[in-house]
C-alpha cells in the first residue's frame, strides 16, 4: 500500500521551512512517502482530486491549514457519503475512527486517510497513520552497487527482508531495509556488518552517528568553509548534541580571511589560487591550530552558477580532511546548480572524515 501526501494551501509551497518541518515529522513516522501533491487555496479540482485519492486504496495524509480544515472535512464527507460532527471543538467526519487535536483518521474503501491541520509556528499534530512495515537504514562506503547486490541478496532472502540503495555521493550508498511481520532486520544488519566490517554503518542519521562516536571517544571536530558558506556546520548544529563535539566553523570566503584567520600562506594562495589542494591543506591545518579539535574539515570550490574557468570549471571543489596524525585532500568535480554542488561538497567532506579514521567510526 503506497503513501500519498497531499498539501492543501499556498503556504506549504511558499514557506519552505514549514514544509520541511512537516516532511521531517512525517518521514520519521511513515518511513517512505511515495507521492507528494500540492493544491493551492481555492483549487477547483479539489473534490475530484480527493475523491480519486480516497478510492485508490492507498494511505493518504492530507495536510491543510486551519482556514481549510473544515472545508476538507466537508469534501471528504461528500465523497464518502458521511456527515460532519463536532468532537472536542473540531468539525470532523462522523466515520473518523481516531482523532486527536488537529488530527483525525478514517478508513474508506480500502484507503486510510489522516487529515492534519498545520499552520506557521505550531507543533506538528499527532500522526495517526502509522507505517505497517519495519524499516532500518544503513550506510555503505567504497563498494559498487552491483557487488553489494550479490553480497546482500542471499542474506536478505535468509532473513526475509528486502532492500534498496540510494547514492548520497560517489562511494557512499544509503541502504534502506524493509521487513514485513516475519522478517528479521537485526540479524540481516549483523550479518551484513560482518561481511563489510569497515564499510558498513547502521544508522538512520549519519550526523547523529558521527556526533555519538566523537563524543564517546572524547574527540572534537572543526570546519573551515569557503564555497559551502557554513553548510557543513549547519548539518551538525541542526542535530542535538552538536555542542559536545563541534568546536566551531570559520567561513573564510575571501583570501584575506583565509590568510588572517587560518594562516594560509599568501604565496600559496597567489601561486595555486584559493580553489586548490594546497590551500585546503592549509585551511584544515589552520582550523586545527586555532581550535581544540582532533579533526578539521576544509572546503573550497566554485559552486557557481558563474565564476569558472577552463582550468577550474564550475563545480570544481577541493576538500581537505585532517586529524592530528594524517591528512588527505581531494579534487572533485560536481554537477548541478549552486545549492546542489554545496550539498554534495558537504556530504563528501563527511564521508572523507569517516574514512580517515575507520577505527573510530567503524
Amino acid at each position: 500500500m503506497k503513501t500519498h501526501l497531499i498539501f492543501i494551501g499556498n503556504k506549504f509551497t511558499y514557506n519552505p521551512p514549514l514544509k520541511e518541518y512537516i516532511l521531517r515529522s512525517l518521514e520519521a513516522d511513515l518511513a517512505f512517502i511515495d507521492m507528494i501533491s500540492f493544491l493551492k487555496d481555492g483549487d477547483t479540482s479539489l473534490f475530484l482530486y480527493l475523491e480519486e485519492a480516497l478510492n485508490a486504496a492507498n494511505r493518504v495524509v492530507i495536510v491543510t491549514t486551519k482556514q481549510n480544515f473544515s472545508t476538507i472535512g466537508k469534501v471528504i464527507c461528500t465523497a464518502t457519503n458521511d456527515n460532519q460532527i463536532l468532537r472536542d471543538g473540531m468539525l470532523i467526519p462522523q466515520k473518523a475512527s481516531l482523532f486527536e487535536e488537529r488530527s483525525y483518521l478514517l478508513e474508506y474503501n480500502g484507503s486510510f486517510v489522516n487529515v492534519l491541520q498545520m499552520d506557521e509556528g505550531e507543533k506538528m499534530p499527532e500522526i495517526l497513520l502509522h507505517n505497517s512495515e519495519i524499516k532500518a537504514v544503513a550506510h555503505i562506503f567504497e563498494e559498487e552497487r552491483e557487488t553489494l547486490v550479490n553480497i546482500l541478496t542471499p542474506i536478505a532472502q535468509t532473513y526475509e527482508v528486502h532492500f534498496d540503495f540510494v547514492q548520497k555521493v560517489e562511494g557512499w550508498l544509503r541502504l534502506d531495509i524493509y521487513s514485513k511481520k516475519y522478517g528479521d532486520i537485526t540479524k540481516f544488519m549483523e550479518a551484513s556488518k560482518k561481511l563489510l566490517p569497515k564499510k558498513f554503518i547502521a544508522s538512520s542519521n549519519i550526523i547523529e552517528y558521527v556526533i555519538d562516536k566523537l563524543y564517546h571517544s572524547g574527540k572534537k571536530v572543526s570546519f573551515a568553509e569557503s564555497c559551502t558558506g557554513g553548510l557543513l556546520a549547519y548539518y551538525f548544529t541542526k542535530q542535538n548534541g552538536a555542542s559536545k563535539i563541534l568546536e566551531g566553523s570559520l567561513v573564510t570566503y575571501s583570501n584575506a580571511l583565509k590568510e588572517n584567520w587560518l594562516a594560509v600562506d599568501h604565496t600559496i594562495l597567489e601561486e595555486n589560487g584559493a580553489v586548490s589542494a594546497a590551500v585546503v591543506e592549509e585551511m584544515s591545518d589552520g582550523a586545527l591550530n586555532v581550535s581544540d579539535a582532533d579533526y578539521a574539515l576544509a572546503i573550497s570550490g566554485i559552486a557557481g552558477d558563474a565564476g569558472g574557468t577552463d582550468e577550474k570549471p564550475v563545480g570544481t571543489v577541493y576538500i581537505g580532511v585532517r586529524s592530528q596524525t594524517q591528512h588527505i585532500e581531494k579534487h572533485l568535480h560536481f554537477f548541478g546548480d549552486r545549492n546542489y554542488v554545496q550539498h554534495q561538497s558537504a556530504l563528501m567532506a563527511i564521508k572523507m572524515l569517516l574514512l580517515l579514521d575507520k577505527e573510530t567510526f567503524f
